[in-house]
């Protein structure tokens, strides 16, 4: 039955589902609220209090625009309709999607006033209509009347009727006066009022917009100021960005915004120019229209040629005045379309041609010193703010460098297209393209201005930054402001030629309120006082991303030094033995990496009792790149002597100590066996630093609490290179990487036969920079970015012949080292706690719960396990005597 009443009106071509799911795209509110800004040179956004309706008021758009008449407005309820996307058009929007898609997030109903031409119509789309009249397919009244006689234009009354009757049922204005009194607030010749209503509410019942907080803005309701970007919570801030180079006044409650060219805002602004023949996706789908639209043009062109040849062969000889005209009429259509076609072949001819050239894009980088916290990149798409405070580059990874820096740059449509909502791009691996563009260029311009080289904290010192606390906010002392002031000048539109201009810096102008009708007139600039004077452009300098091009000789030089480091590498694999347990690694020489395979003498070391395989979490830790866990190809391992091996020492039937065992008990303990030759002294290599000490004498406890009776390998039971890189690795150091300093981390050791290799992990470095780098310990390019912490500090190959440390007696107090750092102490107690409470059996002794209660010098003194030694049963803990050859900060890393 309604769809008899309504037939006569106008039908939106979609369905009524569809008005929910397309405002649903608007995941940003003031997204959908910027979708009723666009294509106008003067908006006003204001309320008025309706309690009688959801939400307590309505929301109302005016504009100054080109207004539309009665066949234009039916291309709003057309969704999609558009008429912007010429190839050269800079246009925003036009009757796309975004006043149906945006009014819709706001409120649930919507009605529009326009005026064109002394035309006035009314353009009515509600949801709550269509639910109460359970309608499927949306209906949109649209009447239409003479801007002077108030008359419809329709001559279909009923129509008429049936529309006025919906307007005043569903709509907050109920009779005819009402709604000219709407007509009346566009002032001007042309021009379109939105009336948004029955708004949106949060969980709490309460509108998502807030008008009654400041009177002069909207605001997102709910949001905190701290935490938030200013343009996230008020629609002011984030109006006056919403535009790279604004030309148009927008009102909010009455009061002027004053819109910003964020170029004009920074401080030290430069300009990069960037091509790149990377963005082709929506260039290729223009080629592909323009070659669709030719051949439709020539089929038309070939198929009006026909005709024509076929008319004037069918007429013949026959010259009478209605044949000639019939035949010239086809043949001049036939080269109307023919023309045609030409026109658009050449247009895919030029889009083909434009495929393959680099596109152009100006990115312009600046500092913010009003708020550095608030940087990022800014994106632009035909002047539309799309994407802000994007991080990129160095500001990814969260230091001070490249901090309060924002880049600015304007898309061009044929460049990267924007989602519908205008709040992304539709293709995302293009855009991520442009935002590790941004990041290089954005590296290069904080090596450009020298703020590092100057010093960060001071830079940021001189505009009043004075906390630690990188979102503070300046001081507001009068010379900070003055300091900010003098960097950045004031740039303010005119009210009337809307033209911008830059004022002279004057003292007494520091944080002066400027009025909303602010005019050329008022500029203390002489030559730029009249509205008449042409507009300044901004003199931005010009950089460039220097990129480093080495040398044919640099080049030699890194394939030298690769094929130096790959045989280096082939050599200590051949001159390393397979290690899959203890007792391989037991076995292996002090030696084995520093020396040369004939220059070793086999040697009988003191037998020990083979152990099993080692736990997985403790192999992991030892694993190193030359202790290959397969033989590699063309590799024979050197011979060694085969070893029996003795029988297991009797099981002790006294219980075990808390305390480590001695040195003489231990002795007592091992098998009778001939003591090995002492090595040449010329050929002792270098051990673990004295401090290496504290780690070995808690591994010693922990393994003869687990092992009674058992000896414990010293420092000298395990290669160099493994030491070395036990102790260096995790240490932060600065390395040179052409010829600039960067910061990072040891991540791999590696020991030659002269030299000591670490393989430094960066922080941070360039595009098209490796992220880490192998550097020689103890070269120019690589130093210390702090001294090193005593579990982190490995011996100094520099200071001549390294020295053999021998393990302090109990008859002799070692007074040669430091005692462990409060931190190192701390971990392993930590550690101890950890092994007591998750490695144990259930039926242990103490509640694990007061084990967290337990001092260091409890833990020290507990003993561990009983003599059955049923802990020992636990798989993790199988063979635990590598752990007395770790360093105290690899038992932490190990065990926390």
């Amino acid at each position: 039955m309604a769809y008899t009443n309504y037939s006569s009106l106008n039908r939106a071509q979609l369905t009524f589902e569809y008005l929910h799911t397309n405002s649903t795209t608007h995941e940003f509110l003031f997204g959908a609220l910027a979708e009723l800004v666009d294509n106008s040179r003067y908006y006003h956004c204001f309320f008025q209090k309706r309690p009688d309706l959801r939400g307590g008021f309505i929301l109302c758009f005016l504009d100054d625009g080109t207004g539309m008449d009665p066949s234009e407005a039916t291309h709003v309820i057309q969704f999609g309709k558009s008429s912007k996307r010429f190839p050269e058009s800079t246009h925003i929007g036009q009757y796309g999607n975004g006043l149906k898609s945006g009014s819709m997030r706001i409120g649930k109903d919507f009605i529009l006033f326009t005026k064109k031409d002394d035309k006035l119509t009314c353009l009515f789309l509600s949801r709550t209509f269509h639910e109460e009249e359970g309608l499927d397919e949306v209906i949109v009244p649209l009447p239409s009347w003479d801007a002077k006689t108030q008359q419809p234009l329709t001559q279909d009354t009923e129509k008429y009727a049936t529309e006025t009757e919906l307007i005043f049922k569903y709509s907050p204005f109920k009779n005819e006066e009402q709604l000219f009194c709407q007509f009346k607030k566009i002032e001007g010749p042309s021009g379109t009022l939105v009336v948004v209503y029955n708004l949106k509410l949060m969980d709490n019942r309460e509108p998502e917009l807030d008008v009654e907080t400041d009177h002069q803005d909207i605001q997102m309701a709910g949001t905190p100021v701290e935490g938030v970007k200013p343009e996230r919570r008020s629609f002011r801030a984030y109006a006056a960005v919403l535009y790279i180079d604004p030309r148009m006044r927008i009102f909010i409650q009455g009061h002027k915004v004053r819109t910003k060219r964020l170029s004009c805002c920074l401080y030290n602004p430069r300009m990069y120019k960037y091509t790149s023949t990377r963005f082709k996706t929506r260039a290729e789908q223009e080629v592909k229209k323009a070659d669709h639209l030719s051949k439709l043009a020539e089929e038309k062109a070939r198929e009006a040629e026909s005709k024509a040849r076929a008319l004037e062969l069918k007429l013949g000889d026959d010259l009478s005045k209605e044949a000639r005209a019939a035949l010239r009429k086809a043949q001049d259509s036939a080269v109307a379309l023919r023309a045609e076609a030409t026109r658009k072949q050449a247009i895919h001819a030029s889009k083909q041609k434009a495929l393959k050239e680099p596109k152009e894009l100006n990115f312009i980088f600046g500092v913010n010193i009003e708020r550095r916290d608030q940087d990022g990149m800014f994106i632009y798409n035909c002047s539309r703010l799309i994407k802000m405070y994007e991080k990129t580059g160095p500001q990814l990874e969260g230091g001070m460098a490249c901090g309060g820096v924002v880049g600015v740059v304007d898309v061009p449509y044929l460049v990267l297209e924007p989602t519908h909502n205008k709040q992304d791009f539709a293709d995302a691996k293009e855009y991520r393209h442009l935002l590790r563009a941004m990041g290089e260029y954005l590296a290069q311009y904080w090596k450009d201005i020298g703020i590092a080289q100057k010093g960060i904290v001071k830079f940021w010192d001189e505009f009043g930054y004075l906390s630690a606390n990188w979102n503070s906010v300046p001081s507001n002392e009068l010379r900070f402001r003055r300091r900010r002031a003098m960097e950045i000048p004031v740039t303010i539109q005119c009210d009337k030629c809307l033209k911008w201009r830059t004022l002279p810096f004057q003292m007494d102008a520091v944080d002066k309120r400027y009025p909303d009708s602010w005019v050329c007139l008022m500029n203390p600039d002489g030559t730029q006082d009249r509205c008449d004077a042409s507009e300044q452009k901004q003199n931005l300098p010009i950089g460039i991303l220097r990129k480093d091009i080495k040398s044919s000789e640099d080049k030699q030089k890194d394939i030298s030094e690769k094929i130096r480091q790959q045989q280096e590498k082939l050599e200590a694999m051949q001159k390393t033995t397979t290690v899959k347990s203890a007792a391989d690694l037991k076995r292996l020489p002090l030696d084995v990496s520093t020396k040369p395979a004939e220059e070793r003498t086999p040697q009988r070391a003191a037998p020990r009792p083979r152990s099993p395989p080692l736990p997985a979490v403790v192999r992991k830790v030892v694993s190193q790149p030359q202790i290959a866990k397969t033989p590699p190809p063309k590799a024979t391992p050197p011979s060694r002597p085969t070893r029996t091996p003795p029988a297991p020492p009797p099981p002790s039937k006294a219980k075990s100590s808390p305390a480590p065992a001695t040195k003489a008990t231990k002795a007592a303990a091992k098998p009778v066996a001939p003591p090995p030759p002492p090595p040449p002294p010329t050929k002792s290599p270098a051990r673990r630093s004295v401090t290496q000490s504290h780690a070995t004498t808690v591994s010693s406890l922990i393994y003869s609490n687990f092992k009674p009776g058992v000896p414990n390998p010293g420092p000298g039971d395990l290669p160099t290179y493994l030491i070395n890189g036990v102790v260096d690795k995790g240490i932060q150091v600065e390395a040179k990487v052409n010829g600039d300093w960067f910061t990072g981390r040891v991540t791999a050791v590696e020991t030659g036969k002269e030299n000591i290799r670490w393989k430094v992990k960066f922080d941070y470095v360039p595009m098209n920079t490796p992220r880490d780098r192998w550097v020689f310990k103890g070269s120019d390019d690589v130093r210390l970015m702090r001294p090193a912490s005593p579990e982190s500090r490995s011996p100094d190959t520099n200071q001549g012949p390294a020295r053999s440390v021998t393990p302090p007696t109990a008859a002799e107090p070692d007074t040669t080292q430091s005692g462990p750092s409060r931190e190192t102490t701390e971990g392993l107690v930590t550690m101890m706690r950890t092994l007591l409470r998750y490695f144990f059996p259930p039926d242990f002794r103490i509640p694990k719960d007061s084990v967290n209660t337990m001092s260091a010098e409890d833990l020290v003194a507990f003993p561990i396990v009983s003599t059955d030694h049923r802990c020992c049963d636990t798989e993790a803990f199988k063979d635990i005597s590598i752990l007395n050859c770790l360093s105290a900060s690899t038992l932490i890393e190990l065990f926390a």
